[in-house]
């Protein structure tokens, strides 16, 4: 099974230069927990969560409307993408070893062609099925509820 076969294709996003108050207003209105950040020529430059914006906001005196999408892009360690026509387990397995709640899905330019949640690995998942296992999506599911171990935490820390 292909990615394409199992995300979500209509996303919603913001620029580099929306407040976090309009991101949050974003996710409110579409419903989402997390909002890809496009650039000035609709590449995915990053992605923002609603614990980042919660963060972001409780560590600075300013307000959400103050900050900009582009400072919590700039300060990310990494973006993990994947393709429309990677396979659906290679997708999970980054999602999995990342410990990522949402991928987002790229063309060959980088522009976004839909993203990848848990959502749809737990919608498409089928006990027995060889394309995307109950079992793998659970397993891979689980890992990502467990803690880090707290070498990863202060490594992650002071990358």
């Amino acid at each position: 099974m292909k990615v394409r076969d199992a995300m979500t294709a209509n996303v919603t996003t913001c620029t580099l230069d929306s407040s976090l108050a309009g991101v949050a207003s974003r996710m409110w209105l579409g419903s989402c927990g997390a909002v890809p950040v496009l650039d000035d020529e609709g590449r995915v430059a990053g992605i923002i969560t609603d614990r980042d914006i919660c963060f972001a906001v409780a560590a600075t005196e300013r307000s959400a409307s103050e900050i900009k999408a582009k400072e919590l892009v700039e300060r990310s360690k990494a973006l993990y993408t994947c393709a429309a026509e990677d396979e659906v387990l290679d997708a999970l397995a980054v999602m999995r070893e990342k410990r990522v709640r949402r991928l987002p899905v790229v063309d060959t330019d980088g522009r976004l062609v839909g993203i990848r949640s848990w959502a749809d690995a737990i919608l498409h998942a089928t006990r027995g099925a060889r394309e995307l296992p109950y079992e793998d999506v659970m397993g891979a599911l689980q890992s990502l509820c467990r803690a880090p171990s707290r070498a990863v935490e202060e490594a992650e820390l002071h990358a």
